[in-house]
């Protein structure tokens, strides 16, 4: 048993090796855990110690962010090793190279931690302003899906940009497994972003999503085909989902593909198909729904 299970994981583990020796992959528990601690650097009073004094907030920022500066490197560095091919790799696994691009994404990524938590801060106020069911604005960050969703994605999406392989899609399942949200870390999504219950949406790699957009659960945002080279693989990375304009509002069970454009400020109604572009300012709702009444089974 032992040598038929390994034995089936052969061919897998010749494909990462490449050309070069056993080297570790990126751990899903390891980001997970880094993940929580971001959150905590972004929201320190909520998600760091509730308890936190304004004198005591900068060492527990500063001894959190040094925590999370070590491990993320040392994912980061895995990462980049599953795409390594530079010359300076060693047949044990060793690669100068990708261990100084894992430090320059580590610094690139802190630097960008005030201007996402600008951004959430946005987010925040708009699925507070957006909900009458909120109370309190703390409510939000706690308690909605949509924030722990939006907040994950921006951070795997300043990692997509950086170019690092794999861990911006962990970050992103993690947030899917939890919320139910599913969002491509390459999607482009502008601040003020609302999600309102949100199980259920799906928004794809290539989404250019403006500010101040709100969707709703069941929302999916993608493909509606998909090319193929010569051989009949598929082409990746094309441009292929929607592009969404400010101030849209998409309901309930709404279903948009292909590579269209929702204007500013269009209304698309709960259950809408659509595969073409409207204007903005536009509302798309349902064909009209006919209600036919049988009385004591007569017409059936």
């Amino acid at each position: 048993m032992v040598d038929a299970l390994c034995a089936a994981n052969e061919d897998l583990l010749r494909g990462r090796r490449k050309q070069r020796g056993r080297h570790a992959l990126p751990s899903p528990p390891a980001i997970a855990a880094i993940v929580e601690d971001l959150r905590a650097l972004l929201f320190p009073g909520h998600f760091g110690s509730s308890d936190l004094s304004p004198a005591g907030i900068r060492y527990y920022v500063g001894a959190k962010l040094d925590k999370v500066h070590l491990a993320l490197v040392e994912q980061v560095r895995r990462g980049l090793s599953l795409a390594c091919e530079h010359a300076d790799a060693t047949a044990s696994g060793d690669c100068p190279s990708c261990d100084r691009r894992a430090a320059d994404v580590t610094e690139d990524l802190v630097a960008r931690l005030p201007a996402i938590r600008t951004m959430l801060e946005a987010d925040l106020k708009a699925a507070y302003d957006n909900d009458p069911a909120a109370k309190y604005l703390d409510e939000t960050l706690f308690c909605y899906p949509g924030i722990v969703a939006i907040t994950q994605h921006r951070i795997a999406h300043a990692l997509h940009e950086l170019s690092v392989p794999l861990i911006p899609r962990i970050i992103a399942e993690l947030a899917h497994a939890s919320t139910g949200i599913d969002v491509h870390p390459g999607a482009d999504i502008g601040a003020s972003f609302f999600i309102d219950h949100g199980t259920g949406v799906v928004i794809g790699e290539t989404c250019v999503i403006g500010e101040r957009v709100r969707l709703y659960q069941g929302v999916t945002l993608g493909a509606r085909s998909f090319l193929s080279d010569e051989d009949g693989r598929l082409v990746k990375g094309v441009p292929r989902h929607p592009t969404v304009e400010d101030d849209v509002v998409i309901y309930a069970g709404a279903t948009i593909l292909g590579r269209i454009t929702i204007g500013k400020g269009a209304t698309i109604g709960g259950n809408v198909w659509l595969t073409r572009s409207v204007p903005p300012g536009a509302r798309v709702t349902q064909a009209q729904v006919r209600e036919v009444t049988f009385e004591e089974g007569s017409g059936i």
